[in-house]
């Protein structure tokens, strides 16, 4: 009896190409389109490549009947507004600068949607996400990362170990561009479909003012950018506008470069420095989370990553309480922010990874 796999399908060149492929695999595919936020109009998102608006779901609608397999629109709104939309802006409001692709990962597209994959009698979930799933000697499921420049392995870490083994990833080892060739191979509509943006439910990419739309009355005001000593340099528009490390559209006029080092939430100041002091070889870290490992041992050395972008730098962990760390990285590294994630690497694969304190 073939086995059956949801997958997840957005619209896009990557989940419809993990489509055909599954089906050339032999699985017994559905596909699911996950409605979870449509404030933009079909032509926008279009447009952006939106994962999520209207455009998404006809997209796949003309992807799935091409593969002849069947395509149902799932309503996830609630799930999406509740540990993504909340989320993000709970944390901008308390000076933390969070990664909603990563909560939208566990909670959303794996969490949610597994549970009702299996409630239809489904085996797997199936998603067009760039990661290799392992297990290993130790039993234990982990991501490798990928050749392709679009690893997305980092913002995978929090999935558990009961949804990675129930989870294909049919782009293991391949590149975008060879994808993308797959795509026209295929004959999809989508073939030449830009990528989604950073943050599908942003697409103008203005945080700021999603948040004051979504948070209305309860907005930080305006306070003061400060040096590290206490000394007021200027009037700032609000901690929801900042970020670590942030140069640009600090507005103050101090004859060269200035960055923001730190938000302090509860006097309503932004610390301003010079470029060394966003360096740090340093950095606490909590909500543990393990996934090639069953525990991260003091004295343990990994290779990090403490953003998306980051090519990774060597450090060791040490416990400083049952549910964080303090990690020492070989060489500094810059504008370590509180709210993202920092996600530890062994030997090419995820070892687990934390929220930056």
């Amino acid at each position: 009896m073939r086995k059956k796999a949801v997958i997840g399908m957005s619209g896009g060149v990557d989940s419809s190409v993990a489509a055909c492929l599954l089906k050339e695999q032999g699985y017994d595919v559905i596909g699911v389109t996950m409605q979870i936020w449509q404030q933009e109009d079909a032509l926008q998102a279009s447009e952006n490549g939106g994962c999520c608006g209207l455009s998404a779901v006809e997209d796949a609608r003309r992807v799935a009947g091409m593969l002849g397999i069947p395509h149902y629109v799932m309503n996830f709104r609630d799930e999406f507004q509740k540990k993504v939309i909340d989320y993000f802006t709970a944390e901008y409001l308390c000076g933390r600068t969070p990664n909603p692709c990563i909560a939208c990962n566990r909670y959303v597209k794996w969490e949610a949607l597994l549970g009702r994959a299996l409630a239809i009698g489904a085996d797997y979930i199936a998603t067009g996400h760039y990661g290799q799933i392992e297990r290993l000697a130790n039993g234990r499921y982990t991501l490798r990362m990928t050749a392709s420049v679009k690893d997305q392995t980092y913002a995978l870490y929090s999935l558990t170990q009961e949804q990675l083994s129930r989870t294909l990833m049919p782009l293991a080892g391949h590149t975008k561009e060879e994808v993308r060739e797959l795509a026209r191979r295929y004959h999809l509509p989508v073939a030449a479909k830009p990528d989604s943006q950073e943050i599908c439910f942003i697409p103008d990419q203005d945080y700021a003012g999603f948040i004051e739309r979504e948070a209305k009355e309860v907005l930080p005001p305006p306070g003061s950018f400060v040096t590290k000593d206490g000394r007021k340099l200027g009037a700032h528009k609000g901690i929801i506008h900042y970020t670590i490390g942030q140069r640009k559209g600090l507005n103050l006029a101090m004859g060269h470069p200035v960055f923001v080092t730190r938000i302090c939430a509860d006097t309503n100041e932004v610390i301003i420095g010079e470029a060394e002091d966003v360096m740090t070889r340093e950095l606490h870290c909590h909500h543990l989370h393990y996934m090639a490992v069953e525990r991260f041992e003091d004295g343990d050395r990994f290779l990090a990553k403490i953003r998306y972008g980051h090519k990774g730098a060597y450090c060791q962990v040490e416990h400083v309480g049952d549910d964080c760390l303090h990690c020492t990285f070989e060489q500094p590294v810059r504008a370590v922010t509180p709210g993202q994630a920092v996600v530890f690497y062994r030997d090419g694969c995820v070892a687990g990874g934390a929220t930056i304190l």
